[in-house]
């Protein structure tokens, strides 16, 4: 009884390392199909501005790498960086199976584009802290780096509107009215939700 218990034993543990082994084999596989995209910049501004990939946000530049590094299917991709003020960035890539390569990103102030004269100071508390803010319908970068102790956004005195969507969350819009030379502060905690309630800004229209 023992020696056949032994054995039954020693073909489950045998089964299960089959099993693992082809669970790491079929990983493996589908890691060469993918090809990988990795986005560089020389300036904080540069790594700090959003991404779209075929009309998706996907996060902040210096954001997408180790754990959130971006994995494509080969084919066409369509790459656009945006930042308020600044001229959108794109590119379009050929992604090849199990291949790396890397978008250097270099944002360019637009024509005639200046700070206002006058200026009020808003400081953004968000969680996720990688959610992506919108000022009057311009992306002007992600919570983390519009909130904290020495973080705050600076925007002209009057009424605006302020949009805060990240994929897997629903958007939360609120209106400011800020005074001249006023601090403000807008503080908010993003509730989980579904990629089929995110808006146009960070997600391609059907």
């Amino acid at each position: 009884m023992f020696r056949i218990g032994k054995l039954q034993f020693a073909a489950s543990l045998l089964a299960l390392f089959s099993l693992a082994l082809g669970t790491v084999k079929v990983s493996a596989q589908s890691s060469e199909v993918m090809g990988e995209v990795r986005f560089e910049g020389d300036t904080q501004l540069d790594r700090d501005s959003g991404v779209w990939i075929d009309g998706n946000y996907v996060g902040y530049v210096k954001e997408l790498k180790g754990k959130k590094k971006v994995l494509l299917l080969p084919g066409k991709h369509q790459i656009a960086v945006r930042q308020a003020g600044y001229s959108e960035f794109t590119r379009e890539l050929v992604v090849e199976p199990g291949q790396v390569q890397e978008v250097q990103v270099a944002m360019k102030l637009l024509p005639g584009a200046k700070t206002p004269d006058v200026t009020s100071e808003l400081k953004l508390t968000i969680h996720p802290k990688r959610a992506a803010v919108f000022l009057d319908g311009n992306y002007v970068g992600h919570a983390s780096e519009l909130g904290g102790k020495f973080h705050s956004l600076e925007v002209s005195p009057g009424k605006h509107r302020i949009k805060v969507e990240l994929p897997g969350y629903r958007t939360f819009e609120t209106d400011v009215d800020v005074l001249v030379g006023q601090k403000s502060e807008m503080k908010t905690e993003l509730v989980k939700g579904s990629i089929e309630q995110a808006d146009t800004e960070i997600r391609k229209p059907q």
